[in-house]
């Protein structure tokens, strides 16, 4: 990415010592799309439950016509509410990276920002389950898990983007300005899982289920992924008493998981045994 061409319709102001500002312009004008990834994530929060007070809202990035303003500010405000020990901040903050994010997404041309929200997804995913542990601190033990139901809106959007594209989705593809957006769909999926079994709403897996299947999406793509939504689906096929389909799935799930996964393995296996 160093020694990439920098595009000559690329605008920056910059405000912030904590976000690398320049690794960002550089990969969305590249069309870099791991660097992209890596340059909106995050940094732990760190423990202690500090304060975050400020904005970033004066932040500007443009990129060859695209405005990624609101990413940039709200990836500034994020990593300083990370680096203050503030997970709550941080949470509201990168709520609203996901939703600009989310619109940059589906303006775009292919799946080079696959990664990117990918990154996005799981990021929100990790900071609501965080803040709405640090509210449920300060109001006295009481979690009511407000803000990961606001998450898996923003989830819910960047999986219809994905769902949705028109391209033929090819596996084996390169993440480019013609490749199909549908590259992300089931990492997404698999984060909405684990949301919906977290927040005891099952019945809105099968608004899940139904179109990644009935387009094959659950039997291409990283096997890792594959692997979680067999495993997702099989505990799902558990809680509607359908035990043949549960154990299909979970073995699946267990005979391709990783060698050297155990604790996955061992998690599978807590769930397959009972059906066998």
């Amino acid at each position: 990415v160093g020694h990439a061409k920098q595009s000559s319709n690329t605008s920056l102001y910059n405000n912030s010592m904590s976000v690398d500002t320049q690794q960002l312009r550089v990969a969305l004008a590249t069309k870099h799309a791991h660097a992209v990834a890596a340059a909106i994530d995050l940094p732990p929060v760190k423990p202690g439950g500090g304060k975050y007070k400020g904005s970033a809202s004066t932040a500007r990035l443009s990129v060859d016509g695209s405005d990624y303003s609101n990413v940039l500010s709200a990836l500034i405000d994020a990593t300083n509410a990370a680096e203050a020990g503030d997970a709550i901040s941080c949470f509201d903050a990168q709520s609203r990276l996901h939703s600009a994010l989310n619109h940059n997404f589906g303006s775009s041309s292919g799946n080079w920002l696959v990664p990117a929200l990918q990154i996005a997804c799981r990021n929100t995913h990790q900071l609501a389950v965080a803040a709405d542990a640090a509210a449920s601190l300060r109001g006295g033990g009481r979690n009511d898990h407000s803000r990961l139901q606001n998450a898996v809106t923003l989830l819910q959007e960047s999986f219809s983007k994905t769902l949705n594209d028109r391209r033929e989705f090819d596996p084996r593809a390169p993440l480019d300005e013609n490749g199909s957006k549908k590259a992300g769909v089931l990492f997404i999926v698999n984060q909405l899982f684990a949301m919906y079994f977290r927040l005891n709403t099952l019945r809105l897996c099968k608004n899940l289920v139904r179109p990644v299947e009935s387009r094959n999406l659950n039997k291409s793509g990283k096997m890792g992924e594959m692997v979680t939504y067999r495993y997702f689906v099989g505990r799902l096929n558990m809680f509607e008493d359908q035990y043949e389909d549960a154990e299909t799935n979970l073995d699946y799930a267990l005979q391709h998981c990783r060698r050297d996964a155990i604790n996955n393995k061992r998690l599978i296996l807590s769930y397959l045994v009972p059906v066998k």
